[in-house]
């Protein structure tokens, strides 16, 4: 296998357990260059913890992880802080801190790293939310003044204030009308072609597929039981991805639901 072969992301027999929970069973997951990955799958399958484990959030409990061949869990400190100088990551909710204004929000590693002044920052913040739809004048808002799709492109101009190769998004279109979702996922495709990044994205949304997506791989019951391409995930014979596809009451995925 030659340099070019190797996987930017490798995953080989990830477990993650809490105590008695075994939350992922065994995850195998191959991230190419330029790939353009959806997980999806329900609520509490694993989805969110394999890509915090994948970028040492959470530490793993079994298995390894590669990045461009080299195995994460052997990098320094140094090697580990250059590595996930490669990822910006949005948040299922957002995950912007309440009490800092949106521009500190968005170059909140750039001024934690000492690598700005807050002045730099500042316009530094100014600039990525343009590149998110967003004027001058959001710099200054807290995030409690913004709207849910506000606070959506605050966090994807957050993704992106370090130009990172590897965009991981968990539901970045969770919670939006069907018009800002297709303003987010137009947003993720520009900036994703303008990056040249990778992207690994977490969705419930299925109509959002074939436009984020190159791949899909279901995550259930802290496993992968489907993956392929995203133009054969809804005529895919696999139970368990066609009731989820579609949105099937019925079906092998069982809800907990108890009777008032």
């Amino acid at each position: 296998m030659t340099q070019a072969d190797v996987p930017l992301i490798q995953v080989n027999g990830l477990e993650k357990r809490f105590g008695a929970n075994h939350a992922l069973k065994g995850i195998d997951l191959s991230v190419a260059k330029g790939d353009a990955l959806v997980l999806i799958g329900g609520s509490g399958a694993g989805k969110t913890l394999i890509l915090k484990c994948i970028m040492g959030l959470i530490p793993h409990s079994v298995g390894t992880i590669t990045f461009e061949g080299d195995d994460v869990d052997r990098f320094s400190s140094a090697e580990r802080r250059r590595f996930l100088d490669h990822f910006g990551m949005t948040f299922q909710k957002s995950g912007l801190f309440d009490s800092m204004p949106v521009w500190q929000n968005v170059s909140f590693r750039l001024l934690q790293d000492g690598v700005m002044t807050g002045t730099q920052a500042r316009e530094h913040a100014i600039d990525r939310l343009a590149a998110v739809g967003l004027d001058a004048p959001t710099a200054d808002l807290y995030p409690a003044e913004l709207s849910g799709g506000m606070q959506k492109r605050v966090g994807l101009a957050r993704a992106i204030a370090n130009d990172p190769d590897i965009l991981f998004l968990d539901e970045p279109t969770a919670g939006l009308d069907p018009i800002m979702t297709n303003v987010i996922n137009e947003l993720i495709l520009d900036i994703v072609e303008r990056l040249g990044a990778t992207v690994v994205s977490i969705t419930s949304d299925m109509s959002s597929l074939p436009a984020i997506s190159k791949r899909v791989a279901m995550v259930h019951d802290g496993r992968i039981i489907w993956e392929g391409p995203t133009a054969e995930v809804n005529e895919c014979d696999n139970p368990y991805v066609d009731q989820f596809v579609h949105s099937r009451a019925e079906g092998p995925i069982e809800m907990a639901v108890r009777a008032l």
